[in-house]
């Protein structure tokens, strides 16, 4: 009960017991609560420093304990002192961090476009990524062209994820098309929407892309490693152009529980775009890595388109597929 003010249970016991029993002896004491010496030593000790005992008036050398009402201001006026104290310890660290963030942020080059942030290698990426999260006031819009995702990342991910949705941040997020054949990815995402985010799919995307608040966005510098380096923008016209960017595939992008839909010639978003990266020169592994699948299911979808427009080659599939009809219409 008093441990918030300093006492554990058996010092405050003790206490207790002599405020009880002022003229019990030590001995009688340790008796009725069933402590041995050492126990009420140790007792006596705690309550002595906490000037919780006193010499007692009548009886030379023996101890009595101070009145609660005065025993409990001092334990009281001790705790504000300590209180004080660490308030004082507290603003001193604020401001020796305050001081190491403003040395570290000179020893940073300064970059050579103030709208133009780079930054190297993963552990700089998040980092910087970490910040931008922390900051965030409204929305993030997020193009995540990876494919399924591990159970291992997911389970990572979760708690940030839920932490933005609990302070309100809107998040909209565009997934490959290959996610709705990945079970963990499409359960991660079913219990994003159930805790208010926003998830739609496309077949390709262009790059990966983060946008906190429609003033930042982070790029990776190369697609085909997205750790290698990434660059933070912030140039008011570079930023209408990706917010433009993302809300033109958003509008395109179908939410993930919906069917999918069919276009001309009756193919499925994702065929219609195989079949224009087969007409633009596309390998196989290429293709793969757009569509965020393996090149193994790249090689069966445009066999198959192939086989439906009587192709022997890529280029003759290309010429087919215009003459049907089907590329105007892809996305």
């Amino acid at each position: 009960m008093l441990a918030v003010l300093g006492l554990d249970t058996t010092a405050e016991a003790v206490y207790r017991a002599m405020l009880a029993h002022p003229q019990a002896g030590v001995e009688a004491l340790a008796a009725h609560l069933g402590l041995s010496a050492a126990q009420m030593r140790e007792a006596l000790d705690l309550l002595s420093r906490l000037s919780l005992l006193r010499p007692s008036y009548e009886h030379a050398g023996e101890l009595r304990a101070v009145s609660p009402d005065i025993g409990m201001e001092i334990l009281m006026s001790r705790q504000q002192a300590e209180l004080a104290s660490q308030q004082q310890r507290v603003e001193a660290s604020r401001a020796a961090a305050a001081q190491l963030i403003a040395e570290y942020a000179d020893l940073r080059p300064a970059a050579p476009h103030p709208e133009i942030e780079q930054l190297v290698g993963l552990d700089r990426i998040r980092e910087r990524l970490a910040v931008l999260t922390r900051d965030m006031r409204a929305e993030v819009m997020t193009f995540a062209p990876d494919g399924g995702h591990s159970p291992e990342s997911i389970e990572a991910a979760r708690p940030l994820d839920r932490s933005l949705l609990e302070r309100g941040i809107l998040m909209r997020t565009v997934y490959l098309e290959s996610v709705r054949n990945n079970q963990p990815t499409t359960a991660y995402v079913g219990w994003l929407a159930e805790h208010g985010a926003q998830v739609r799919t496309t077949p390709a995307l262009p790059t990966r892309l983060i946008i906190v608040d429609r003033t930042t966005a982070v790029i990776p510098v190369n697609s085909d490693d997205s750790a290698a380096g990434a660059v933070v923008l912030t140039g008011q016209g570079t930023l209408t152009a990706l917010c433009s960017l993302f809300e033109h595939v958003w509008s395109l992008a179908q939410p993930l529980g919906s069917p999918t839909t069919r276009l001309v010639g009756g193919l499925n978003p994702q065929e219609a775009t195989v079949i224009r990266l087969l007409a633009e020169g596309l390998t196989d592994d290429a293709i793969a890595k757009r569509l965020g699948v393996s090149p193994r299911t790249s090689r069966r979808l445009a066999t198959d388109l192939m086989e439906r427009l009587g192709a022997r080659s890529r280029f003759e599939a290309g010429a087919r597929a215009a003459q049907q009809g089907w590329l105007p219409d892809i996305r």
